[in-house]
């Protein structure tokens, strides 16, 4: 059955032409060899030589299955799934088959005796396709369900990035609209700047499952934000940046990482507070991270607010930073004495630093 979270043009077949796949399936015709030399049949003892010989056949009948199922895995995907499957694993028995046959017969013309005497063409034929079957159909569904599980993390992370495209909510293109009409006859410089940085938020949010971003555009985007937030807060909004060059600008990030965070900072933090305060937004690359910190002054949490609203944000951007960049990247946060500080870790090559 086709995993739903595939796209309808993407093949089911899993894509043997990458090396690590068919470092797989290298391993895993190893170990069959390995499985059927310490096997207590009771059979002709293993050789040094006996065992070489049977790890190169199987190397190569996985190399070439591979080969012809990278090869047609275009073909072989347009069939459901069930016929496909049972065609690519028939495909895998008959090349396995030709490939046994010929090898059994050489090492009788060459008198290598590398099958043991006592094994005939047949048996020795058919019980290679019978296990190259059986390795195909192991891998196959090895690398399909991975290729299902990957899938299912993309759509997530793309349904994660879609629904930031909500945050922008109608409240601040309201009151944006409103800051901005109040200056239109006052000061249409200043007004017309605000209109492009609002247009420019919107592009952003509306492309935000769409393309990356580089820490350049996102800090860009965080700046336009707080010049609008600045029209309705006025003096109660303080902006610091603390840039510790040289940083890697044109890194990567997926879109709309920071201008969420800052939003926060804003929206439950300084502008809940009567005096206002500062934003303090800090870049640096630290042992091969970047880390970007954004910290501001926040009142203690409103009976009944639980705050779900802005941990979401932070763990949809974690999940997406971890799944870009591994591990090592993601999002922490913490609140103390007044004070709420998030902090994004990125991964950067070392020479990234222009």
């Amino acid at each position: 059955m086709r995993h739903d979270a595939r796209a309808p043009d993407e093949p089911w077949l899993p894509d043997l032409c990458r090396l690590p796949r068919l470092a797989t399936m290298f391993g895993v015709a190893e170990l069959a060899v390995l499985v059927v030399a310490f096997a207590p049949d009771g059979g002709a003892e293993w050789s040094t030589g006996r065992f070489l010989s049977a790890s190169g056949f199987a190397l190569w009948l996985a190399m070439t299955i591979s080969v012809l199922l990278c090869a047609s895995r275009a073909p072989l995907s347009r069939l459901p799934v069930v016929l496909g499957s049972v065609v690519a694993i028939a495909a895998a028995s008959l090349v396995a088959l030709a490939g046994a046959a010929m090898l059994y017969q050489v090492d009788a013309l060459l008198g290598y005796a590398l099958v043991p005497a006592d094994v005939g063409i047949a048996r020795f034929a058919f019980g290679s396709a019978a296990l190259s079957a059986l390795i195909t159909a192991v891998v196959l569904r090895y690398l399909y369900a991975i290729d299902g599980w990957q899938a299912q993390v993309r759509a997530s992370a793309r349904a994660q990035a879609d629904a930031l495209q909500a945050r922008i909510r109608p409240h601040f293109l309201f009151n944006s609209l409103n800051a901005i009409v109040g200056l239109v006859r006052r000061d249409p410089v200043v007004a017309e700047q605000a209109l492009l940085d609002l247009s420019d938020l919107f592009r952003a949010a509306l492309g935000a499952g769409e393309s990356d971003s580089s820490l350049r555009e996102e800090v860009e985007l965080a700046e336009r934000y707080l010049a609008i937030e600045g029209l309705r807060l006025g003096e109660r909004l303080q902006v610091e940046w603390q840039r510790e060059e040289p940083l890697p600008w044109d890194a990567p990030l997926p879109r709309l990482v920071l201008q969420p965070l800052v939003e926060n900072a804003v929206l439950h933090g300084v502008a809940r507070l009567q005096q206002g305060g500062t934003v303090e937004i800090s870049l640096a690359v630290h042992d091969g991270l970047l880390r970007i910190s954004i910290g501001n002054p926040a009142p203690a949490p409103r009976k009944g607010d639980d705050g779900s609203g802005a941990r979401h944000a932070q763990r949809s951007i974690g999940d997406r930073l971890a799944y870009a960049f591994g591990a090592r990247a993601g999002l922490t946060a913490r609140h103390e004495e007044g004070y709420y500080r998030c902090e994004i870790r990125v991964p950067v090559m070392p020479d990234a630093t222009t």
